[in-house]
This record gives C-alpha cells, sequence and structure tokens, in this order.
C-alpha cells in the first residue's frame, strides 16, 4: 500500500488540464511511486483480467521474432517486457522514470531476459538505431510531451524496427458508451483508491487524462507526424484500449 501519509498529487485545479500542467513529469512520478506496490494487481481487478489479453495482442501486432531486441518504454511493473520475452525475443529492456514501480518490476519479474533501467522517455539513454521493437503500454498520456517521446522512441528504432502503442481510448456505442463512462469515471476512481488505499489521486487523474489525451485518429496522426509509416491501429474490448502499430521505414 502507497504510504498512508501520501498526499494527493492532483488536486482540482490540475485534474482539469492534467495535460497542460508545466509539472506534469513530477505529478505523474510521485503518482507512480505512491501506487506501485499495488498497481499490478489494482490492474488485474479493475480490468477483470483483460489487461493480459491486450498486451498479448499488442504483441501478436508487432510480429516479433527470435532474433529482435526490445525496449519497453514506461514499463511500469514490466508485464509488456515479460510478454514480449515470452513470445521469443532476444532480449527486452523496460524502463521507467519511476523508481517505485522499477523496483517492483525488478522484485516481481520472472523472465530473465529483461534488463531493467531507470531512464526518462523523453531522452531514452540509448544510441540511436539500437532496437527493433520499441513498445509502450499506457504510458505515452503521461509523457509530458507525448510528441516528443515518440520522437524519441523512433530515434532508437533501427530502420525496419516498428513500434507498439497500447493506450485507453473510449468507446461508443448507444449503449458501452455512456455504461462505460460511468464506470470510468464514477465508479473506477473510488473502487481502486479503495483497494489500493491511494491518496495521490492517481485514479481520478486516470479517467480525466484519457479523456483530454485525444482519440484514436488524433495518436495515428502524431505517430505519422513523428516520422513513422504503414501506421495502423486496433481496437479491443469495444474500444476501450486501441494498439497501434508504425514502421520505421528509410
Amino acid at each position: 500500500m502507497p504510504p498512508r501519509g501520501s498526499q494527493a498529487v492532483w488536486d482540482d485545479a490540475g485534474l482539469t488540464d492534467p495535460h497542460g500542467q508545466p509539472d506534469k513529469a513530477a505529478r505523474v512520478r510521485a503518482m507512480f511511486d505512491a501506487i506501485a506496490p499495488t498497481y499490478r494487481f489494482v490492474n488485474r481487478v479493475l480490468s477483470v483480467g483483460r489487461d493480459a489479453y491486450w498486451r498479448r495482442e499488442a504483441v501478436a501486432m508487432v510480429r516479433p521474432s527470435p532474433a529482435d531486441l526490445v525496449l519497453d518504454v514506461a514499463c511500469g511493473t514490466g508485464d509488456l517486457a515479460e510478454a514480449l520475452v515470452r513470445a521469443g525475443v532476444r532480449r527486452a529492456v523496460g524502463c521507467d522514470f519511476s523508481l517505485g514501480m522499477l523496483r517492483r518490476a525488478s522484485s516481481a519479474a520472472t523472465a530473465s531476459a529483461v534488463w531493467w533501467c531507470a531512464a526518462d522517455a523523453l531522452a531514452i539513454p540509448f544510441a540511436s538505431e539500437t532496437f527493433d521493437i520499441v513498445a509502450c503500454a499506457f504510458g505515452l498520456r503521461n509523457f509530458q510531451d507525448p510528441s516528443r517521446g515518440l520522437e524519441e522512441m523512433r530515434r532508437v528504432l533501427r530502420v525496419g524496427g516498428r513500434v507498439a502503442i497500447l493506450e485507453f481510448s473510449i468507446p461508443g456505442g448507444r449503449f458501452l458508451g455512456p455504461c462505460y463512462a460511468v464506470y470510468f469515471h464514477r465508479v473506477l476512481p473510488r473502487l481502486a483508491a479503495w483497494i489500493s488505499g491511494d491518496r495521490t489521486r492517481a485514479y481520478h487523474y486516470l479517467p480525466k487524462s484519457v479523456a483530454s489525451f485525444g482519440d484514436s485518429a488524433a495518436l495515428s496522426r502524431a505517430l505519422a507526424d513523428a516520422g513513422f509509416s504503414r501506421v495502423a491501429a486496433r481496437r479491443l474490448t469495444g474500444g476501450i484500449v486501441t494498439v497501434f502499430v508504425g514502421w520505421k521505414d528509410r
């Protein structure tokens, strides 16, 4: 559990415009450090176990091969890096700027082929054209500057490499859309805070940050603007999440 003395990271003013806060990165780091101990468990509960399925689909779309070297950016507790190793890649590196998350990733990891690295996604500490796959699950939305983050991902990709972005999205439909909105904005924040003991308001930030981040078309354009080609998007579980894949061509 997060320390009971933890203070709210996201006040009402910050939640009004979470992506416009000049100290967004510092808030996000403090938030993830606090919720790290219960992060994996809360994800399983709130997604009813679907989070594992989402990662498997992202891995399948990026088409890993045994020779691939992979970077998982904003790796959190390392679930996507481990999924890629289980798919047979040569080596995965998981990086995150939250030391709390990295400690949980390294202590809980079952994949010996994953290396862990403390790093900011806006300044990835690897040489250009190092990796065959760069992946990011539910992290891009949290960057201080998502466009710069995408440019960094492309920089460290080899020519012919691909990027996989897994992000929350807003489902449509006459029935699913309104029902999910009630769950996401009203039920989830209270339930997650109760399960985790969180006082940072991380799970109030979650739906606010998703709703104000931009739709799937906007993220596809952002990938194209960063220099990725052949960008494809696939909506999963009725559009609750979307997987984006782009290629680094010459």
